[in-house]
């Protein structure tokens, strides 16, 4: 199968603004490539010995990447006239967007080299590939992203493992992608793991890496919207957009006393979101900001 490899050359204090523009135009995942993040990894404490010594090289020119199915002909156009709206409205800098056609085996082994160790509150995330020797009583997650990505590294992934309490909860997984968040409710003592999403490629992976972690969940291809499941925790890391079009129905998928945890807010959207679960009838119970991004954990006013 092939697919499109698009890259956009931007600065490091806008590149999580252009990671948005990509989740806007419909990709599942993105990678940013800020050689000053790697030079604090390394002067860190984390185990992290799978590096190409190029990527070290400092540079002020940040690159964030994403890779769509090659048939997806839409894709472009939304992405460039979503960074040309941020850049007119004067919110940010973008250069050179480059594509490449690859197959998919050239994809995974080119995105192996930039995944690293993430430590969170409750669990480690560790790639399957990466050597990594846990501490007494640390949890650790392995994980392969494979074409779905996600190994907590974006700063949306890392809120939600840090805001998440799932210790005897029932808890669903929205737009599960690698299926990191729904095996770490798993791994921290949910009552139940559901996770969904509407990529089928996203699916198998999260499939195999909850296998991978010995985790019992049930991972299905689907929109939650569709089904009549509910938990005592919705997790939805995905876009404003979509994270706006569940509020009128999500809580019906809720149990009473229950709390959703909603995350890929970017600063510009957070009011915009938040009103949105207020007239649904939502409250904020924590807010927590990383990077541009914005995770917020709501329950229902009445409660």
């Amino acid at each position: 199968m092939k697919y499109l490899s698009v890259t956009v050359s931007t600065i490091s204090r806008d590149a999580d603004l252009v990671a948005s523009a990509m989740f806007d135009a419909g990709a599942g995942g993105v990678s940013i490539l800020d050689s000053n993040d790697f030079l604090e990894l390394v002067k860190s404490d984390v185990i992290w010995d799978y590096v190409d010594e190029s990527v070290l090289k400092h540079s002020d020119v940040v690159k964030v990447s994403t890779v769509v199915d090659l048939a997806n002909g839409e894709f472009m156009l939304a992405l460039s006239e979503r960074l040309r709206e941020m850049r007119d409205a004067g919110g940010i800098t973008y250069g050179e967007i480059v594509t490449e056609v690859i197959d998919d085996a050239d994809y995974e082994n080119e995105w192996k080299k930039y995944y690293k160790p993430i430590k969170t509150k409750g669990v480690t995330v560790v790639p399957t590939w990466i050597k990594y020797d846990p501490e007494e009583g640390e949890r650790v997650m392995r994980l392969d992203p494979g074409m779905a990505f996600g190994t907590g590294s974006h700063a949306t992934t890392r809120m939600c493992l840090e805001l998440m309490d799932a210790e005897g909860k029932d808890v669903i997984d929205v737009g599960c992608g690698s299926g990191i968040l729904g095996i770490a409710a798993a791994l921290a003592g949910a009552k139940s793991v559901y996770m969904c999403d509407i990529d089928p490629l996203a699916v198998e992976f999260a499939t195999q890496n909850a296998l991978q972690n010995s985790v019992d969940v049930t991972v299905e291809c689907g929109d939650l919207l569709s089904g009549e499941r509910k938990a005592d925790l919705i997790i939805a890391n995905i876009t404003a957009d979509i994270l706006m079009r569940f509020a009128d129905d999500i809580d019906k998928h809720l149990n009473a006393g229950g709390r959703i945890l909603l995350s890929g807010i970017i600063d510009e959207r957070l009011d915009e979101v938040e009103a949105v679960y207020m007239k649904a009838g939502f409250e904020r119970t924590e807010h927590m900001g990383a990077d541009c991004w914005n995770a917020l954990l709501l329950k229902r006013i009445t409660e």
